[in-house]
């Protein structure tokens, strides 16, 4: 209440009545809420977390054995968290346990018709073929599925990476201009120039203007969930200045120096893997189909081939040459995105 009764301490209104109703309205608000009270504005509509109706059916038939069994799975629940995943552990583990119960299902139906149409021809092995389909096809769901959120936590961290050394530019920038911890996330959530990182400071200035938690602990919160060592690291440098009263200046600034130096060093060794890459390119793609097109023909005209070449050489220029070039596509694409 003393919080609340010396809020307008200090100002004079013209219109005492108002600001007395005014005055009111607030110390009831942080009577109820508490002193850090954020109202948002009247267009904002607060964002639900929505399950898809496959998960709502998992949730609906497994959901009370979840809670029954009070199971727990840290990781997952940490791994959901850095994915940005908007589902709850108990929901994601009731959508495993039904899609690995419906998996088994599938896999037994595939082993008994495996049994019935194979085995007139391959006698024993259809059976032990049939076994092993009815085992692997429930683990490798159950495994797939627990990986999910590791997998997109991973994928998540990667993105951070690229875009840090970009958005610590930014940062850079901002606090040359003598701007608060605060503001620079503020704004650098603006930016979705910056991908991921941008989302990371999203939550960051969430936690400082929804939640009501000082710029230091907003921070840690950040550190414990993100997916990424270097914004993990960068965060917790933050922490440690601030904290030990040093300047973020000159540590924005080296930490600037060095993202950049780490990109173009990682810039250069993709450089070095493409062009390994290009001539391998032409070695296997380009040279060795020619070669190897060229001495079949001279091989069919004297003689020394062993029946019709002409099926074979179909077979290189239809399906070795754009195999290989899809292959070499999808490695080049790999490496550049990664």
């Amino acid at each position: 209440m003393a919080e609340g009764s010396d809020i307008f301490k200090g100002f004079e209104f013209k219109d005492e009545s108002f600001f007395s109703s005014k005055r009111t309205e607030v110390t009831e608000e942080i009577e109820k809420y508490g002193p850090h009270v954020q109202r948002l504005p009247k267009e904002a509509v607060p964002e639900y977390l929505t399950l898809t109706p496959y998960q709502k059916f998992c949730w609906k038939m497994l959901g009370p054995l979840v809670e029954e069994k009070d199971v727990e799975d840290e990781d997952l629940e940490e791994a959901l968290l850095r994915a940005h995943m908007k589902i709850r552990v108990e929901e994601y583990i009731a959508y495993v346990w039904m899609s690995t119960i419906l998996a088994a299902i599938g896999g037994i139906v595939v082993a008994v018709l495996m049994g019935i149409f194979l085995s007139p021809v391959l006698g024993f092995a259809s059976y032990l073929l049939a076994g092993m389909t009815a085992l692997l096809v429930p683990v490798a769901a159950y495994i797939g599925l627990k990986s999910i959120p590791s997998a997109k936590a991973n994928s998540r961290g990667k993105k951070i990476d690229k875009k840090l050394s970009d958005a610590m530019s930014f940062i850079a920038s901002m606090s040359s201009a003598n701007i608060n911890l605060d503001m620079i996330f503020k704004e650098l959530a603006r930016q979705p120039l910056y991908g991921e990182v941008c989302e990371e400071a999203k939550l960051i200035t969430r936690d400082t203007e929804i939640l009501g938690l000082d710029i230091l602990t907003a921070l840690e919160r950040a550190t414990a969930r993100s997916p990424s060592d270097n914004f993990r690291e960068f965060l917790q440098g933050v922490i440690t200045t601030s904290t030990s009263g040093g300047q973020l200046k000159p540590f924005f600034k080296s930490k600037m120096e060095e993202y950049q130096d780490e990109r173009q060093l990682r810039v250069q060794q993709n450089m070095e893997t493409l062009g390994m890459m290009a001539e391998s390119f032409v070695t296997v793609v380009v040279a060795f189909p020619l070669f190897l097109v060229v001495i079949m023909a001279i091989m069919s005209l004297m003689g020394m081939g062993a029946g019709d070449p002409i099926p074979v050489l179909y077979a290189i220029v239809g399906l070795m040459i754009p195999g290989s070039q899809a292959g070499f596509i999808a490695i080049i694409w790999l490496i550049t995105n990664d």
